[in-house]
């Protein structure tokens, strides 16, 4: 039977999914239920009979979906448009700026890096996410592969992971030896301090992306369902939910260890991914200070979502001590 002639109550007919079945996820169920000869139908009458599926319900959800998808790209584009200005500045200035994206798996960083560097010129910027360092790297200063990447005059690098993986991943997956793992705790802030206070030359902003668990677990389920995403879970993400709670008190050191006057770090929650990326780009504008800032658009912080390093401790210890761990 053609599917543009089912009526209601056959039980092929895709209805509106409880829970938090996705658009994409009904859409491409509906696009199922067009039978075996879809690759012989033309584009246009396999949307023609993929609307004839919709119900009411379906069209509502599909139009409320594309609606607070298409707010959400308006409101981060005045901001977007902010990094830009910010950009020039410096370029003019001669200044650079180095932004690491560090945290949990799945906590956002690269979608956030994308909206970030969406509009920017590709010349001004770098995104660097390096692989694991080869044999002769290994015998190297651990912070030298990241040193050589270092922005030049007016660019930008932004690190999707940096050198804080030896404070985090290395030492949970048994990647770095107990004694690498404390020497970088002990050296890493003097190091930021000699190669990269240049004389107030390079911004240097320290981002820590957190995620809850059940949103962490929810986007490695995705991503093993989706063929588009499946290349992101990595040796790491697989053991990340056993390992939470490793993962957790590496956290914990590496704000007692690292989080400093001089070099802070700011906490990102992002189980809202919309919020996560725009709180990271007013951070970022807040940084510097340049010409022809916008005097109508809001810079303050969201302190639900953009967190100082100092009170993520505090409430990591507080956590700690009322339930025995910290949650976060």
């Amino acid at each position: 039977m053609p599917l543009s002639t089912k009526k209601k109550n056959d039980p092929a007919v895709v209805e509106p999914h409880e829970g938090k079945t996705g658009i994409t996820a009904l859409i491409r169920q509906l696009l199922t239920e067009l039978g075996g000869d879809l690759q012989e139908r033309t584009a246009a009458e396999r949307n023609k009979n993929a609307i004839a599926l919709l119900s009411a319900q379906h069209k509502e959800k599909i139009v409320t979906s594309a609606l607070l998808n298409f707010c959400d790209a308006e409101e981060l584009k005045p901001y977007q448009a902010e990094l830009i200005k910010m950009h020039a500045h410096l370029e003019r200035t001669g200044k650079k700026m180095i932004i690491l994206f560090d945290g949990r798996d799945a906590s956002g960083k690269g979608g956030t890096i994308r909206a970030v560097t969406r509009y920017m010129n590709a010349k001004g910027y770098r995104v660097e996410a390096l692989g694991k360092p080869s044999n002769e790297q290994r015998t190297e200063l651990h912070i030298k592969r990241y040193i050589e990447r270092f922005p030049h005059a007016g660019e930008i690098v932004l690190f999707d992971r940096s050198w804080y993986n030896r404070a985090m991943v290395e030492p949970v997956m048994g990647f770095c030896t107990n004694e690498q793992y404390h020497r970088f705790l002990q050296k890493v802030t003097s190091y930021e301090d000699n190669f990269i206070y240049d004389a107030g030359k390079t911004i240097l902003l320290k981002l820590y992306f957190s995620v809850t668990k059940e949103e962490q677990a929810r986007r490695f389920e995705r991503r093993k369902n989706d063929p588009l995403r499946q290349w992101k879970l990595s040796e790491v993400d697989l053991q990340a939910q056993d390992l939470w709670n490793e993962f957790t008190d590496k956290k914990k050191v590496l704000l007692q260890k690292t989080h400093t006057e001089k070099s802070q770090w700011w906490i990102i929650r992002s189980d809202n991914k919309h919020l996560a990326r725009l709180e990271t780009m007013k951070l970022i504008l807040r940084s510097v200070k340049y010409l022809g800032r916008s005097r109508t658009l809001d810079f303050t912080a969201n302190p639900d979502i953009v967190i100082s390093g100092d009170r993520e401790l505090k409430i990591m210890l507080k956590q700690e001590k009322e339930f025995g761990v910290p949650l976060s």
